[in-house]
């Protein structure tokens, strides 16, 4: 397929506008509804979406006992990844929690140093822990006023980070609405089991929806479908390294929202922290754009 940039960057643009308008539509719903409730319905809307077109167009699901375990290993780091970031936006500024999250490229270098074999230089370190510093200022305004739930978005960005790794390792091998349908088939029959086996469990416990409130669920798991195949998408028509800036978007975009709907701001501590995030997250994509830019070492003369 030939690149097409710009429509990779509208496509990825698209994506950092629904993904916080997703979470905004959740914080929204929080304050009456269970998390585990909120991820169930995420994910039965993902299944109602795309079946369809799998049925219709043929997209195929993933196949083979390799790609099935490993799709239903992202599932349940999918649904963990989602129920953390609910619950983070229960108790933070929504803003905030996305930048807490953000701490996760740097955990993907370091668990694609330890599970891939990655090289990981001291140019990569150094901004992983200048990047890791940053999200530490924006988590201790947030420590302070709620306690524990603040390092919640911590949780959200090393559950995304192994769900990104395990996603590498099926991405060329998988159609992204296959694999999206076969994941919400997967979630939503295991999380709404637990919601009927465990109602007790307060993040589980589900009550009646009043009748407004059926229309934002709608708009919730459309969102977060519509997110991830823009996500998706928009790497098959540009390359990562083009996208990949286009990614912190996100959150001055999420900060709008905050603030929109909400009015909520970051305090200015959290403020020094985001801008040193972003700017150490800036700084590996342009590095990582140095070293694809450097010509290979030359062959090694044959031996004599």
């Amino acid at each position: 397929m030939t690149d097409r940039p710009f429509l990779g960057v509208l496509l990825m643009l698209g994506f950092c506008v629904l993904a916080p308008l997703g979470d905004a539509t959740a914080k929204l719903l929080g304050d009456d509804m269970s998390v585990g409730f909120l991820v169930f319905v995420r994910f039965a809307v993902q299944a109602l979406l795309l079946l369809p077109l799998v049925i219709m167009a043929g997209y195929p699901m993933p196949r083979g006992s390799r790609l099935i375990r490993l799709t239903a290993l992202r599932t349940v780091l999918h649904i963990c990844g989602i129920g953390l970031m609910f619950s983070a936006l229960q108790h933070l500024p929504l803003a905030d929690a996305i930048a807490i999250a953000f701490v996760m490229p740097f955990i993907m270098l370091l668990l694609g140093r330890v599970f891939l074999d990655e090289a990981v230089g001291h140019h990569r370190l150094i901004a992983c822990a200048v990047g890791f510093v940053g999200t530490l200022l924006v988590v201790q305004p947030n420590f302070a006023s709620v306690g524990a739930p603040a390092l919640l978005p911590m949780g959200v960005a090393v559950v995304f980070a192994l769900f990104m790794l395990v996603t590498r390792q099926i991405a060329k091998e998988v159609d992204p609405i296959g694999l999206q349908a076969l994941s919400g088939l997967m979630a939503a029959p295991l999380v709404g089991l637990a919601l009927v086996l465990f109602p007790w469990v307060p993040i589980l416990a589900t009550g009646p929806v009043a009748g407004t409130d059926w229309a934002l669920l709608a708009w919730l798991g459309t969102l977060g479908t519509l997110a991830h195949l823009l996500m998706t998408w928009s790497l098959r028509f540009a390359p990562s390294a083009t996208l990949a800036p286009m990614q912190y978007l996100e959150i001055p975009i999420g900060t709008a929202i905050g603030y929109l709907v909400f009015r909520d701001l970051p305090n200015g501590l959290a403020a020094l922290g985001i801008c040193i995030t972003i700017a150490a997250g800036l700084y590996i994509i342009v590095w990582e754009q140095r070293l694809s830019k450097q010509p290979p070492p030359p062959a090694a003369p044959p031996a004599a």
